[in-house]
């Protein structure tokens, strides 16, 4: 539950510290003197969008904090827990806004997103906006009403993601398809040159080997006739290297440089000889062949024409035949992949039509139990002849959609014999508010939230009507914390804990203060409610008779 709230330099409110407790907290206060300003400092700390014009004037910043106890709210635990941000039984949340506009959130002293205050906040508190009936009138609100009131949120989930799966494979699928004429053309394409180059199977360093062959046979005699011209060379100065190595006898030439020229001249006589072999392997090599000659200009023109044809250079041919391949792979694979698709398609299909057949069911039973619960609320407050009712009427689409296979509208007939017909054409201001209520009470029967929060949702209401409102809240107080801002006395004599907001001017500025009202000040502040410009003892004998009451 809410536990305590601080508010700094927010609006109108320069220091505002409370604390709060279990059962039915009333909070009035004179029009205009920001009772809802609380609640608005709350709704920051749940994630609100923050405006720099609600710091207060001549201040940097503006700064709330709201502290809820947890101890018996698991899923928020293991909300932290998950998160890392479990600190004991007490959850901290802070809101801070600057006067420039810039803004920053905090669970439990770590910087957090708006989106995770907002997460964990609708875990902590729920809170009923005197403007609730606006929204209740649009069928989107209607339906998750419908779906929180029956408790299926694994169900509506489940139908919610067989469908979004459905629908993102169904564009998938209508991406592939709508380009399929152009997709089997270019595949004819890619199947005639991934052939074309099959066969010409050029193999890894061939274009190289057979250049270099090319030039071999070309000039082949040419090669011959040079080679044993090098090769007579070679033992012509073999000869001589031997003939002056016996010139420079060892015994008659004894000096150090006779010794060195006598080795350079043996290294020489060995390479020549070495050359002589490589020579002579050299034109064993050499053939003149115009047949193979042939062959291999036949394959290099194949090469060459083949290059043209792709316009690349005829050495890219492997690189252009690997990324065809690819491509046509790839294009194959998406008829392969058109297929898969349908068939998934299918199950999704299957797996939604069950579940939202399910969901069908369960919102017909909870639709039931809503419109009987809703009734008998009405009656109390003066409209049982008020006939609500909730149709659920079938999408004329039978693709999965991701809130189900019907539309939920809230229907309401206020007159007896008139057909029932939706909310923002049949109810007034004060009847919408009044069914706004009986909604409100009903569903939060079945909250979650430990907390709640009823802002002005009286407003319209008054006399019997509003002592009604009175208990009921105060029923439901009995099962979690609420926390009312009320204009009636009527509302606010029902409460266990009485908070009182005043407005006082200064010579400069504005200040709003709240604080806990005791036995006797309850009294006062219910004859002020009760009305009249003077309070008499008749309207302090009222007032202590609401209370007594």
């Amino acid at each position: 539950m809410l536990s305590q709230i601080t508010i700094s330099n927010y609006t109108i409110v320069s220091e505002l510290d409370m604390e709060f407790s279990p059962g039915m907290t009333v909070i009035t206060g004179e029009t205009g003197a920001g009772k809802s300003i609380m609640l608005d400092a709350l709704g920051l700390c749940l994630g609100d969008r923050a405006d720099p014009k609600s710091v207060r004037h001549g201040s940097e910043r503006a700064e709330i904090t709201a502290s809820f106890d947890i101890a018996a709210i698991p899923q928020a635990v293991a909300w932290l827990k998950d998160r890392d941000l479990h600190t004991g039984d007490e959850c901290l949340l802070r809101r801070v806004v600057t006067a420039d506009g810039r803004s920053r959130a905090y669970i439990n002293g770590s910087l957090s997103t708006l989106q995770d205050c907002a997460e964990l906040g609708a875990m902590l508190i729920d809170i009923h906006s005197q403007h609730a009936h606006q929204s209740l009138l649009r069928k989107p609100m209607q339906r998750d009403l419908l779906d929180a009131y029956a408790g299926h949120r694994e169900l509506t989930r489940a139908v919610e993601q067989h469908a979004s799966d459905w629908l993102r494979k169904r564009r998938e699928l209508e991406l592939l398809a709508g380009s399929r004429d152009e997709h089997t053309s270019r595949m004819q394409l890619l199947a005639y040159q991934v052939e074309e180059l099959d066969t010409l199977n050029l193999l890894e360093n061939e274009l190289g080997e057979l250049e270099q062959e090319q030039v071999l046979l070309c000039n082949a005699e040419d090669i011959l006739v040079a080679a044993h011209r090098a090769l007579e060379l070679c033992e012509l100065q073999e000869s001589g290297t031997h003939q002056a190595l016996k010139l420079l006898d060892e015994g008659v030439h004894a000096t150090a440089s006779a010794a060195s020229a006598r080795e350079l001249l043996e290294s020489a006589a060995i390479a020549l000889n070495e050359a002589h072999s490589e020579i002579q392997q050299h034109i064993d090599s050499v053939q003149v062949n115009p047949q193979r000659l042939a062959e291999v200009e036949k394959r290099l023109e194949s090469i060459y024409d083949v290059a043209r044809k792709h316009r690349v250079l005829p050495e890219q041919l492997p690189a252009l035949h690997l990324a065809l391949k690819e491509e046509l792979q790839g294009l194959e694979d998406g008829g392969l992949r058109l297929s898969q698709l349908e068939q998934e398609m299918e199950e999704l299909a299957r797996q939604y039509a069950g579940d939202a057949a399910q969901l069908g069911k369960k919102r017909q039973a909870a639709a039931r139990k809503l419109v009987k619960n809703t009734s008998a609320v009405l009656a109390s407050l003066a409209m049982e002849g008020c006939q609500f009712e909730i149709a659920l009427t079938p999408l004329k689409s039978t693709d999965p959609h991701p809130h189900g296979s019907e539309e939920v509208e809230f229907l309401i007939s206020t007159n007896p014999g008139a057909p029932p017909r939706p909310l923002g054409k049949i109810a007034s201001g004060g009847e919408l508010s009044r069914i706004s209520l009986a909604i409100g009470v009903v569903t939060a029967n079945t909250a979650t939230a430990p907390s709640m929060v009823f802002d002005e949702v009286d407003v319209g209401i008054g006399g019997a009507v509003a002592e009604v409102v009175g208990k009921l809240l105060q029923t439901l107080a009995q099962r979690a914390q609420v926390l009312c801002v009320t204009h009636l006395a009527q509302v606010a004599a029902q409460g266990t804990h009485h908070l009182q907001v005043s407005k006082t001017s200064g010579g400069k500025s504005v200040e709003t203060r709240l604080r806990r009202l005791e036995t006797e000040e309850k009294v006062q502040e219910i004859a002020r409610m009760l009305g009249g410009v003077k309070i008499t003892e008749q309207t302090l004998a009222h007032a202590r008779e609401m209370l007594a009451s």
